[in-house]
């Protein structure tokens, strides 16, 4: 029998022949084709082979190299209802670009452009040029340039201003050993630090940093002093930090530059849309910073990228370490991080026109009207067997920003009721199911509830489970 069912496979030429895959011939090439019909027929070999199948027809065949052909040309990056509650979710792709940033991308990535052209002139511009000015006038720095995000920003401003001609010893950066974060995907700043080809030095303890650690600290291999906002983590208890005013002066004491990286890096003071206050750029170049470097992609609300701004000198320093090559953001940056700056010259309307800080204001009753509608949709699409209620539960910034803040919020919760010779559906289980919607819809289990949290979703109707 499986000798049978081997003879009557068609070979892959005859599949070709019979025409009907010549919608799949419009879409991609012939030799994806013939790879996708190799493969689905060697699979059925292998099944016929093992007693796994026991007949086997010629539409099969051609629907199961469809579905081969399909998958190679899905794009593998796709939509998905954030319904976390996590508003900058880094597996997600953190901030969610305004309607005004997403066009100028697009814009950009469908002509030609001026990106590092001077139409005054005709003479090459500089690509940093179009947000210069704006980081310039929303911050109050003397100059500002950009690279591909904020790890990208410390590791070329140490490497510029520390590292030294020798690479196997670079000059000395200072900086609290309770500053020594980590970030996503285990990225650590010491690491980051002893990569741009500086010399680490640590001073204080996990909890406690005083002014005379750094000046004891200092010799002269000193190039800067260095300190880092602790933007995902808190320490509490018996605690004690150096503040940005008595480290300038101790810089300036020294003739030492002073850098901070503000991590998640805010524009304005989030207090003013009811939010905790979180240091913002201005104000630390303010206090005396001759550089700081912040992300584009999580307060900020825009694409990722790695902003640099601080005094003239240090900034042409940078712009001309061959590095910056290596490091520059690209048209598509470029484009969307001006026009979400351009967002930020009208403060008053801010948290309308920025997604982010949208989703981060938004008000319990606009979530719970919100939350009655989807729980009501919802328990018409999964029908019989499924608990739907609407709770209070509670959101985060995430991203690593804001860290330990939490923002009332208002969920849907769905479990599956026990019923008599029923194996009910667990949380995880739900989750998956929800996982598997197109698009995928992204929650979160808690307590034995799966819970979609409507703080992050844009239209109730978004979260309705939907079959492939």
């Amino acid at each position: 029998m499986n000798d049978e069912l081997l003879r009557r496979l068609p070979s892959v030429d005859e599949l070709l022949r019979s025409g009907a895959l010549k919608d799949a011939l419009a879409l991609c090439s012939h030799a994806v084709i013939v790879e996708a019909a190799q493969e689905t027929l060697s699979a059925i070999r292998a099944e016929i082979s093992s007693n796994g199948r026991s007949e086997v027809s010629l539409q099969e065949i051609i629907a199961l190299t469809q579905e081969r052909i399909n998958a190679v040309m899905r794009p593998s990056v796709k939509r998905v209802i954030n319904a976390t509650g996590a508003v900058l979710h880094t597996n997600m792709g953190r901030a969610v670009l305004s309607r005004s940033a997403a066009d100028a991308a697009a814009l950009v990535a469908r002509n030609h452009t001026n990106l590092e052209l001077d139409v005054e002139t005709g003479e090459r511009g500089l690509r940093d040029y179009h947000v210069d000015g704006l980081l310039k006038r929303l911050t109050g720095a003397e100059a500002a340039c950009v690279v591909n995000n904020n790890a990208a920003a410390v590791f070329i401003t140490l490497n510029t201003l520390a590292a030294g001609l020798n690479p196997l010893r670079g000059k000395e950066v200072i900086i609290s050993r309770g500053e020594l974060v980590e970030i996503g995907g285990s990225f650590r700043l010491h690491e980051i630090i002893n990569k741009s080809g500086c010399v680490l030095k640590e001073v204080g303890a996990a909890n406690r940093t005083h002014p005379h650690d750094y000046a004891r600290a200092i010799t002269p291999q000193t190039a800067l002093l260095f300190k880092a906002h602790k933007s995902n983590f808190t320490v509490a208890g018996f605690t004690a930090e150096v503040g940005l005013k008595e480290l300038v002066a101790i810089g300036r004491a020294n003739g030492l530059p002073v850098v901070e990286d503000l991590g998640s890096g805010s524009l304005v003071d989030l207090s003013a849309y009811g939010l905790p206050k979180e240091p913002v750029v201005g104000e630390r170049l303010l206090a005396g910073a001759d550089i700081v470097t912040f992300s584009g992609d999580k307060l900020l609300g825009g694409p990722q990228a790695g902003l640099i701004c601080g005094k003239k000198e240090l900034i042409r320093r940078i712009n001309e370490n061959p590095l910056k090559r290596v490091l520059r953001a690209d048209k598509l940056t470029i484009a969307a991080l001006e026009a979400t700056l351009i967002l930020y010259l009208n403060k008053e309307k801010l948290s309308q026109t920025l997604p982010s800080l949208k989703y981060m204001t938004r008000t319990v009753d606009e979530l719970d009207m919100a939350a009655q509608k989807a729980a009501a949709l919802l328990k018409a699409a999964l029908g019989d067997g499924f608990i739907v209620t609407v709770e209070d539960s509670e959101s985060v910034v995430g991203g690593g920003s804001m860290p330990g803040h939490k923002l009332p919020t208002k969920v849907v919760a769905i479990t599956h009721e026990e019923m008599p010779g029923v194996e009910p559906l667990r949380a995880a289980r739900i989750y998956r199911m929800f996982l598997a919607s197109d698009p995928p819809i992204v929650g979160r289990v808690n307590n034995g509830s799966f819970l979609l949290d409507m703080r992050t979703v844009d239209n109730p109707e978004d979260v309705v489970i939907r079959k492939n």
